[in-house]
């Protein structure tokens, strides 16, 4: 009888366990070091070529894909301006002002989800939202089309990477392979683990063993990306008379409510200001956050808790932050393909 009532509470844990909803490798610790990343996870339907590189860039950064061709991909995640804005949240067409903070596309094709509420599995699919949506560029898929396959250069150029008319596939892959392209080279920080122990400060590697440690920053910051490729919540607007509920709009589970996909943190320094909404502005207010333990509300994630941080520990917390910014490409906008009847130079 003890056996049997053993295996009936063994049967009633497992049940519990797969009750839990699926988390990727990566939010249950198998990365805890941050690492150097790996190569470029590329789709196998998708294979990278220069001219659909080209082809994606000259997509990018063409107004032509909104509404009113004053907006493009590259509005709202600048190169100049660590490939994200350093606006709160994105201005779209006509002035609409949107609720959540751009990002940064620097390393986006490591990550497993796109979008702050990760409504988006692939670069692929990212890269059509903006394009439909009301708020950003206004425009419909069924519309850009119409207005590429006019272009007498771009329907050239889909012919001779995809060997087919322009069509929402093609923009979604071209625009993917070049953002893929966009990733960030080795960071001080990388440098000191390869073995060369000056390439940080001192306040750095104070900073590093603080991240590690009293921060409690790695459980969530993990991995190459220093991100557990997860949703969480920090209480960020919860106080709102109507807050965004982030990951419970895509999963409609109200365990999901408030939280918000964990960013990566190479080269965060250069992508101010922080958090989905962009209301902190330097990564000293984010240390501040986190060391009064996030905004109390029913979901807060139970990871987040207050860390009673000395001054100059949260100076050396940012100081290890800030050595995480690795070079990485900075461009200006191509030549575009010019309406039909214009003369070539392009649409700028």
């Amino acid at each position: 009888m003890r056996s049997l009532a053993l295996l009936c509470l063994l049967l009633v844990a497992l049940g519990a366990l797969l009750a839990l909803p699926a988390e990727p490798a990566t939010a249950q610790g198998q990365f805890l070091a941050n690492t150097s990343p790996p190569p470029m996870p590329i789709p196998a339907d998708n294979p990278m070529t220069d001219a659909k590189v080209r082809l994606g860039a000259q997509l990018y950064f063409d107004p032509r894909l909104s509404a009113d061709h004053t907006i493009s991909c590259a509005t709202c995640h600048d190169p100049k301006t660590g490939w994200a804005n350093h606006n709160p949240t994105d201005t779209g067409i006509k002035g609409q002002v949107g609720g959540r903070n751009s990002g940064t596309i620097i390393d986006s094709g490591y990550m497993s989800f796109q979008f702050w509420d990760g409504r988006a599995l692939s670069l692929e699919e990212q890269a059509l939202g903006p394009i439909h949506n009301p708020i950003e560029m206004g425009e419909t898929l069924e519309n850009v089309v119409r207005k590429l396959n006019a272009i007498p250069g771009y329907k050239e150029e889909f012919q001779a990477v995809f060997g087919t008319d322009v069509n929402t596939d093609g923009i979604a892959k071209a625009i993917a392979a070049f953002e893929r392209t966009i990733v960030s080279g080795p960071s001080p920080y990388d440098k000191y683990m390869a073995g060369d122990k000056k390439a940080m400060s001192e306040a750095a590697i104070r900073g590093l063993e603080i991240f590690n440690g009293k921060g409690h920053c790695s459980p969530c910051h993990s991995g190459p990306m220093f991100s557990d490729q997860w949703f969480h919540n920090l209480g960020i607007g919860m106080d709102a008379a109507k807050p965004d509920i982030g990951r419970e709009e895509v999963t409609k589970d109200p365990r999901d409510h408030g939280k918000f996909k964990t960013p990566g943190l190479r080269n965060v320094a250069a992508t101010h200001p922080y958090l989905h909404d962009g209301s902190e502005k330097t990564l000293m207010d984010v240390v501040e956050l986190y060391n009064k333990g996030g905004v109390q509300n029913k979901n807060l994630d139970p990871m987040v808790l207050p860390l009673n941080l000395t001054k100059k520990e949260k100076a050396d917390l940012v100081a290890f932050l800030e050595a995480l910014t690795g070079p990485y490409p900075i461009m200006e906008a191509p030549p575009l393909p010019p309406d039909a009847g214009e003369s070539k130079g392009g649409t700028q």
